[in-house]
């Protein structure tokens, strides 16, 4: 009898193990993977106080395309921006604080080399209103209403953990551009743009399959293709069947068409994606009854970060130098 109740308080411990340790994980610092980062309901951080970031000494000077005014933002502010233009701040912190390093290193970039050339007044464009490269705060206002301290707290604990991060490989600052959704695995830079990064590689992605828009479609009429075509690129010789107007393309090892030929005439998959409006240069083009039909995977260009696989990542638990080290290989993390 002795020997069943000292087997049942064993069981009786490791239950309570296994339901306690949990927990008390979650309520751990902002660094862990498995908490939304949003602290209390009300958007304050465990402290029952709003999240704040430090004006910094650095700053980026932004063309806003809407207006053609320039605008001077402190680093901290710009990183906290650049996250909100780019992920949900609903998304995990540590999928949080991996965009911050990625797009405060990339333009980062963009800024060095800008000053290091003769003329230039601003570092690079972006459009606050349509939330593209950057969101000042009176537009996260007026999009997130009575969600903005919450929101506002989250992207402010993510970035305030990451603060001067940036990404380098042989000393030097990255390329680490970033998209939204792979086709299952990301590209290297060279099948994309012709340029070889070693640290723009092709890895797996696979939680990207999963993601809500990774297969899309798009249907034109035979001489709306050929409208299309013959914009960028007027010699096509788009006459007699139409299916013949289209050949196999070349892809890469990832998916991405390289090239293809239409009309006679060779595109690179970039071409055919910009002229058609596609989510990504991952297509296969079929045609019956007088239309052409695109089936795409993924979205954006494929090259760098995944952000669908950075927030899937930290969802399983990586931290974000796991993220960053991932999709970025061979890179190391620096503070400036």
């Amino acid at each position: 009898m002795s020997s069943k109740r000292g087997i049942l308080l064993l069981c009786l411990i490791f239950f309570l193990c296994m339901t306690l340790i949990p927990l008390a994980g979650l309520g751990g610092s902002s660094g862990s993977a498995s908490g939304g980062g949003f602290g209390s309901k009300n958007g304050s951080n465990s402290s029952g106080t709003s999240v704040s970031l430090p004006p910094s000494t650095k700053q980026f000077r932004i063309r806003d395309t809407a207006t053609g005014n320039i605008m001077t933002v402190d680093d901290n502010t710009f990183v906290r921006g650049a996250v909100a233009a780019e992920m949900s701040p609903e998304a995990p912190q540590e999928a949080l604080k991996a965009q911050a390093v990625a797009a405060y290193t990339y333009y980062s970039r963009i800024r060095q080399i800008k000053r290091a050339q003769s003329g230039n007044s601003y570092d690079f464009d972006a459009c606050p209103s349509e939330w593209n490269v950057y969101v000042t705060d009176s537009e996260m206002q007026k999009r997130w209403g009575n969600s903005y301290q919450k929101y506002s707290d989250a992207l402010n604990k993510a970035a305030s953990a990451v603060l001067g991060q940036v990404l380098e490989y042989n000393g030097a600052l990255i390329d680490a551009t970033y998209f939204a959704i792979s086709s299952g695995n990301t590209e290297n830079s060279a099948d994309v743009w012709g340029t070889q990064y070693p640290y723009l590689v092709s890895v797996a992605s696979p939680w990207d399959a999963l993601a809500g828009g990774y297969q899309s479609s798009a249907a034109f009429s035979d001489s709306e293709f050929s409208e299309r075509v013959k914009r960028v690129c007027p010699s096509a010789n788009l006459t007699g069947d139409a299916e013949s107007w289209v050949s196999s393309p070349v892809c890469s090892a990832a998916g991405t068409v390289k090239t293809i030929q239409i009309g006679g005439q060779t595109l690179t998959g970039t071409q055919v994606r910009q002229a058609f409006g596609l989510r990504s240069a991952v297509f296969t083009i079929t045609h019956s009854n007088g239309q052409f039909t695109f089936t795409v995977k993924g979205y954006g260009h494929g090259v760098g970060m995944s952000q669908t696989g950075a927030e899937a990542m930290a969802r399983e638990g990586a931290t974000y130098r796991e993220i960053l080290s991932w999709y970025y290989p061979g890179t190391e993390i620096r503070t400036l």
